[in-house]
């Protein structure tokens, strides 16, 4: 159990990004006042959960009703959850542009695709198989997703301190190397939904 929390933590994190979500909170929050942006802070949070939440509840039911399988969504989620983590790693910094006069930057970009990411959405879905987990399990896995977006609630209300610390290079380094723990934890995905992950491991 110990073994799946930490995998799920890691996962989650790398998907979510804390790190890169606050470099993007402070760059469209900085004209905003320490109201404005405690508020944005936990409306970004409260409606990525939902997001999340909801697509542990419904996601593995909707592709059920599509006719998809778990493992062919298993196999193209972990190719995406690749891409991601090498765009991750590849990525450009670029300041995104101030949000127009009466658009909630809470629910895009930060909620939608910063914090409750693409991949995110992808690794919740997989990582709560109703065929592999029991009911706790995905309780559990459900808890570590919350504890995942506290923590990058924290770093939001703490962005402007923790970038004066880190500086605008060290978070796109941490972001990187969660970029390069991302893509490899995709690989996994990939060689256990086409059962290579034993086949490699006697090879080794």
């Amino acid at each position: 159990m110990i073994d799946k929390v930490l995998h799920d933590f890691l996962i989650i994190w790398a998907t979510i990004d804390p790190i890169g979500t606050m470099a993007l909170f402070v760059g469209l929050t900085s004209k905003l006042s320490a109201k404005d942006r405690r508020k944005t802070a936990f409306k970004t949070i409260i409606y990525s959960a939902l997001i999340l939440i909801g697509a542990i509840v419904i996601g593995q039911l909707l592709l059920g009703a599509m006719g998809i399988s778990l493992l062919s969504f298993q196999v193209s989620g972990g190719i995406i959850l690749f891409l991601f983590g090498l765009q991750m790693v590849f990525s450009q910094n670029s300041s995104e542009e101030a949000a127009e006069p009466r658009h909630d930057i809470s629910v895009f970009p930060l909620a939608i695709p910063s914090t409750a990411s693409p991949g995110a959405i992808l690794a919740v879905i997989l990582i709560t198989d109703n065929q592999v987990y029991t009911i706790e399990e995905q309780v559990i896995t459900t808890i570590t997703m919350l504890s995942v977006l506290l923590v990058t609630l924290i770093f939001l209300l703490l962005s402007n301190t923790i970038i004066k610390v880190i500086g605008v290079g060290g978070a796109s380094l941490l972001t990187r190397l969660m970029g390069m723990i991302l893509a490899a934890l995709s690989v996994e995905f990939i060689m256990e939904a086409l059962g290579l992950e034993q086949w490699v491991g006697s090879v080794l």
